[in-house]
């Protein structure tokens, strides 16, 4: 299935119901009066929020989405049928802008979790609403209002525990299919991965969703390469998973060089928890990654953990690095909301 993470689109919600004029005139029933019933309300839209679904690709295929409107009253005090409400449903991370992409409408993070976006139009009244006892015959009636309308961008930012980060082709999509049942597209040359991808690790401590983020490259933060669209998915990761290719020449400098992207991009990136991982080590001498881990503990005062995708060496241990950190960020949370409520006590 084809990833799509931003979308706009259009709604309406449907107009209500005219209210009716009509006057009772049935056999030996001298002075019926009025009895034209209310129209009925037009459909609301609402936004919902989907576990199942991952992306917005629904949206490419139908972009315009306009409730039922309400019916007419009728005579014999009848009240029109209320149009039927539109749900549209989104998958978990979902931001919704306005159609000028600068003001954020809400922002959909929890499952089951809803936006009433539109109001459905009010129903008209009938003459039989405005009968009273100095107007018995009211011959006046109201049609029903019009639904509102509105132009809106969906922009979908992954909700993950752990997201792999790197320069162009460091093996993120490699281990992501190594350690998940994910099947990325992996070939030997840089921006394999052109859109996110998803696994789930599968573990017997806990199970946790990791992300493979298209590789950053200098600029990234003001839209070089793959840009800044990509860069949004990792913002609700947990912890940032930071890949090298352990046969770069200068270790030092491609790490860093990530680093400086995630912190002009802002949001914070650059403050979230780290795991520093050195990849591809089937395929260099023993030597050189030892030189390689010296250069980071010495320059940027990291130790790195060793993997290889391919050979499955450290692997495990990184599962369980990962989880450990994931055990420590949730008990912190924990911990201040603890703090928080015995604020308020």
């Amino acid at each position: 299935m084809k990833f799509l993470d931003e979308a706009k689109i259009f709604l309406r919600s449907g107009n209500g119901g005219h209210g009716c004029l009509s006057f009772r005139r049935e056999a030996n029933v001298p002075l019926g009066g009025p009895d034209g019933g209310n129209g009925g309300s037009g459909g609301s839209i609402t936004f919902k929020v989907e576990p199942n679904l991952n992306t917005l690709i629904d949206f490419r295929y139908k972009q315009h989405f306009k409730a039922k409107n309400g019916f007419p009253g009728m005579g014999r005090n009848r009240t029109g049928a209320g149009g039927k409400n539109l749900v549209i449903y989104v998958p978990q991370g979902t931001q919704v802008y306005s159609n000028d992409k600068t003001s954020l409408i809400a922002d959909l993070k929890k499952t089951g979790q809803e936006l009433l976006i539109l109001n459905g139009g009010r129903g008209g009244r009938g003459n039989a609403a405005f009968k009273s006892s100095t107007h018995q015959s009211p011959r006046n009636f109201e049609n029903g209002e019009e639904g509102e309308e509105l132009w809106v961008w969906l922009r979908l930012k992954l909700i993950a525990d752990v997201g792999i980060i790197g320069l162009p082709n460091a093996g993120k999509s490699t281990l992501l299919s190594k350690i998940t049942s994910a099947k990325p597209k992996i070939a030997d040359y840089p921006f394999t991965t052109l859109t996110p991808q998803i696994g789930v690790v599968r573990d017997q401590k806990r199970d946790f969703v990791i992300a493979d983020i298209p590789g950053l490259i200098e600029g990234a933060h003001i839209g070089v390469g793959l840009g800044t669209r990509f860069l949004g998915h990792i913002e609700r990761c947990s912890i940032l998973l930071h890949l090298i290719d352990g046969d770069c020449e200068n270790i030092t400098t491609s790490y860093t060089s990530v680093r400086k992207e995630l912190k002009l991009y802002g949001c914070e990136l650059e403050k979230k928890p780290e795991i520093v991982v050195i990849s591809k080590s089937d395929q260099i001498q023993s030597s050189k990654i030892d030189t390689q881990v010296n250069n980071l503990i010495r320059n940027i005062k990291i130790k790195p953990l060793i993997i290889s995708s391919f050979t499955g060496r450290g692997c495990k241990e990184l599962i369980n690095k990962i989880n450990e950190k994931l055990f420590e960020i949730k008990s912190l949370k924990l911990n201040e909301c603890e703090v928080k409520n015995e604020s308020y006590i």
